[in-house]
């Protein structure tokens, strides 16, 4: 019997069911019958008891009010201080989706005025924060989500088909290192069943060397990927997803929303930055948009089907918005696998550290970035950051900060606004675009910035300091103003970049400070200049650039956590791991963390190479 035979039997005479599907892992039930529509509550609750997933009853298109008659009852029903942005219709899963400032008074108390659009319209609301500042990637997304609804569905209905197909035993479960093995850069890790085919992340490496991960072996075949998941937005965890859609696949890619939002604005930077250095790029735009219409995006704490015997929670990281820890239950509870992907285990201006409590954990994949250094606490670095910062302005000078566009900078954004900092911030690159996303998820941060802003109204992102630059003629005003001031821009180790420009403009002044806050790698200019370079070179110019400026480095920032806190998050595990494999980490780190791992723990620690394979059941 399948589990909608199982849903069908439990059904009420009068319920009326004219269509029952998947959607993804959830599975939906369409009535025409008004009272079992408005009154199913108690029966959702019983069915879900029993079989253990997410069911939703909703109305049937014959039921459902006109939608220019929906519209103005929202508009009657919903608060003005609410701020709906926008209201538009999915009649294929019959929902209203409602764009609002404040979710909250939007929803009403404990849901009243959802439920009195449903029970009034017979649509089902589908709430959405619009983001504090205006962003056109938002936008897009969420309108091209809502052209593709009837693709979307058929897509979901076939997913959701695959998901409660038949099952299989589970005799065995490998994992395959395709990527980020021994290696920082192009995460990709394959875990396999006799029945599924699961991949985690599909980055590239941002240096020199191979840029791809192992893609061409026989153990991976797009045709027979069943899943992919995103951890997070990061380049070296995301870039190349659109490139498994260029060429033929077309199964789901799990991840939150921030990831989701966040990775198509640095995937579409990686596009234009190879136009711009001539090169050719891996993808085209097509692929990001195919990604984008087979993605299902989850909540933190959301447990999700994802294939007939993979089933995954995704939870805070603490590394950046929407980061995930990634933990599989394989085979119903055969074995728990958790993927730390990157991860942060200390509070840091913006995120809670990385969740621990979970049930049961047999094996553990973790990163190692830092797993043999010790750094600075992130208090101790938010310290220093502003103690060079009021010092270099009080004095007349401007503080350039290299950055990457997504993560570092918003947490460095939140430090200066929460200062006395009374100079202008300005924001360039891609920096105002990612912190416009940031405010459409405040709840993907830590408990204390989402009481902030959204009980106190203190948003750090939408601080009157902060000066987004949106063309060169505001980037030619900052570079010749001679005002103290902060610059946050991308690229951040240097390489090009309007980062590039600011150093070339403030080189000249010992007054200015350019003050490095985030990794820098071997062989870029940015570790070039912290090694000590005070001549570098320069496209065009025979001469090259005189740093006559300051030169300062913050540690204690990075959204990695340091050997310490490495080892504490595991120690505090609720389920200890009885097996430890490490990635994320050069060489030498990860031939040191391995050893301290097993002499810590006393558990089976294992550092394998790309394309080894290991057992784990």
């Amino acid at each position: 019997m399948t589990i909608l035979e199982d849903i069908k039997a439990e059904l009420p005479a009068n319920a009326q069911i004219v269509e029952t599907v998947y959607e993804g892992p959830d599975i939906i039930l369409y009535t025409k019958n008004e009272s079992f529509f408005k009154d199913s509550g108690e029966f959702i609750r019983g069915v879900v008891a029993k079989v253990k997933k997410r069911v939703e009853v909703r109305a049937a298109e014959t039921l459902l009010m006109t939608q220019e008659k929906t519209k103005e009852l929202i508009k009657e029903i919903m608060p003005a201080e609410a701020g709906i942005r926008d209201i538009y219709f999915e009649p294929e899963f019959a929902k209203v989706v409602i764009h609002a400032e404040k979710p909250g008074l939007a929803i009403g108390k404990a849901g009243e005025l959802l439920r009195k659009i449903k029970a009034s319209t017979f649509w089902t609301p589908d709430i959405k924060r619009a983001p504090a500042i205006d962003s056109e990637l938002i936008a897009a997304v969420r309108k091209m989500l809502h052209k593709e609804a009837g693709y979307r569905k058929k897509f979901l209905n076939s997913l959701g088909e695959k998901i409660y197909g038949e099952k299989k035993e589970v005799e065995w479960v490998r994992v395959t290192g395709l990527g980020g093995f021994r290696e920082v850069g192009r995460s990709a890790i394959l875990v396999s069943t006799p029945q599924s085919r699961v991949l985690l992340d599909c980055g590239v490496a941002l240096g020199g060397g191979r840029q791809f991960p192992h893609l061409e072996v026989s153990e991976f075949n797009l045709q027979t990927l069943d899943a992919v998941v995103i951890s997070h937005a990061h380049l070296d965890h995301s870039a190349l997803v659109p490139y498994l859609y260029e060429y033929g696949y077309r199964g789901p890619v799990f991840c939150t929303r921030p990831t989701r939002d966040l990775s198509i604005l640095l995937q579409m930077d990686y596009i234009a930055i190879a136009a711009r250095e001539g090169k050719k790029a891996p993808y085209s735009s097509k692929g990001i948009e195919e990604m984008i219409k087979h993605c299902v995006t989850l909540e933190l704490g959301q447990v999700t089907d994802i294939t007939p015997d993979f089933r995954i929670t995704l939870e805070n990281s603490g590394h950046l918005l929407g980061a995930s820890c990634v933990h599989m239950n394989i085979g119903d509870g055969t074995y728990n696998l958790l993927y730390s992907a990157d991860m942060k285990f200390e509070r840091t201006k913006l995120f809670d550290p990385a969740f621990t409590d979970y049930a049961r954990v047999e094996g553990l994949i973790i990163e190692s970035t830092y797993g043999d250094e010790r750094l600075p606490s992130h208090n101790e670095g938010e310290r220093k950051l502003l103690d060079i910062v009021r010092r270099v302005t009080s004095n007349g000078g401007r503080v350039i900060i290299p950055t990457f566009a997504v993560g570092r900078a918003q947490d460095v954004i939140a430090m200066l606004v929460d200062s006395d900092l009374q100079v202008p911030i300005y924001l360039d690159g891609m920096l105002w675009d990612a912190t416009a996303i940031h405010t459409a998820y405040p709840e993907f941060m830590s408990r204390s910035m989402q009481i902030d802003i959204l009980r106190k109204k203190k948003n750090p992102f939408i601080d009157p300091r902060l000066k987004g630059i949106g063309s060169g003629a505001e980037r030619r005003e900052v570079l010749h103003s001679a005002h103290p001031c902060v610059v946050l821009a991308t690229s951040g180790m240097l390489q090009g970049g309007p980062a590039m420009e600011y150093l070339k403009e403030f080189a000249a002044n010992p007054a200015n400070c350019l003050l490095f806050v985030g990794y820098q790698a071997e062989g870029t200019l940015g570790r070039r200049i912290q090694k000590g370079w005070r001549y570098i070179p320069i496209e065009g110019d025979d001469h090259g650039l005189e740093l006559k400026l300051q030169v300062d480095t913050v540690e204690g920032l990075s959204g990695h956590s340091d050997v310490n806190q490495l080892i504490n998050w595991v120690k505090s595990l609720r389920a200890k791991p009885r097996k430890i494999i490490c990635n994320h980490g050069e060489n030498s780190v990860i031939a040191s963390f391995v050893r301290l791992l097993h002499n810590e723990l006393k558990v089976e620690t294992a550092a394998p190479k790309n394309l080894e394979t290991i057992r784990l059941k």
